[in-house]
């Protein structure tokens, strides 16, 4: 092993060493390497390396589960635990859970209120939005001041007779529209040429040319 390799995994023997006391629970070499390889740049090859020596050496202890390898702490330099500081342990871990679950309580909470907040106007933003609305309320206030002292209002019975009006032009309209194509159809029958032909001969202009259409009665 070359020197610049042997320091290698030298240095990277004590992370991993520290690394697996404070997990205290097994890892292959790949999960090693992906857990620490972000923080601390090792190579698989230093990884996998390290780890053996740390076994050779008795500071972890390696077991075979198939054909993968698992490394993980000497457990006898761990302090023997009773039932009664497990049950220590247990009464932490249920008050840890319930802060961390409290915590994030609080966090949805705060994300919530910082979001409505960002989406909210600020003040200059609103002061601007305001005066707008000022601006647009003066001038349909002043619209609706035109209006009150206008002199040409149309009253109910002129109404009235603009409507009777448009429903009498309107019959009018569709009558003579049927007489023309009821007309037009009788000389179409001996007629050579086409529908269309005939019109332009004749020099006949039709609603649909305009995009006119009869309003409903």
């Amino acid at each position: 092993m070359s020197k610049g390799r042997a320091e290698a995994v030298a240095g990277a023997s004590g992370i991993l060493l520290r690394y697996l006391q404070e997990q205290n629970r097994p890892y292959s070499a790949q999960d090693v390497f992906g857990n620490l390889q972000r923080e601390h740049r090792l190579g698989k090859a230093v990884v996998v390396k390290a780890l053996d020596q740390l076994a050779q050496q008795g500071k972890t202890k390696e077991k075979m589960y198939g054909k993968q390898k698992i490394y993980f702490a000497d457990q006898e330099q761990f302090d023997m635990i009773n039932d009664a500081d497990l049950q220590v342990l247990d009464a932490k871990i249920v008050a840890l859970t319930a802060k961390v679950q409290s915590l994030q309580q609080s966090c949805r909470h705060m994300e919530a209120e910082l979001k409505e907040l960002t989406s909210a106007l600020t003040t200059p933003e609103m002061q601007k939005e305001i005066q707008k609305v000022k601006k647009e309320c003066a001038g349909y206030t002043e619209i609706l001041k035109n209006i009150k002292v206008a002199t040409n209002h149309v009253t109910p019975e002129e109404k009235e007779q603009v409507y009777r009006e448009r429903q009498r032009y309107c019959k009018e309209w569709r009558k003579r529209k049927r007489m023309a194509t009821e007309l037009s159809d009788v000389i179409l029958e001996g007629y050579p040429k086409s529908k269309k032909q005939f019109f332009e001969e004749v020099g006949i202009e039709t609603d649909e040319d305009y995009n006119l259409k009869l309003p409903d009665p």
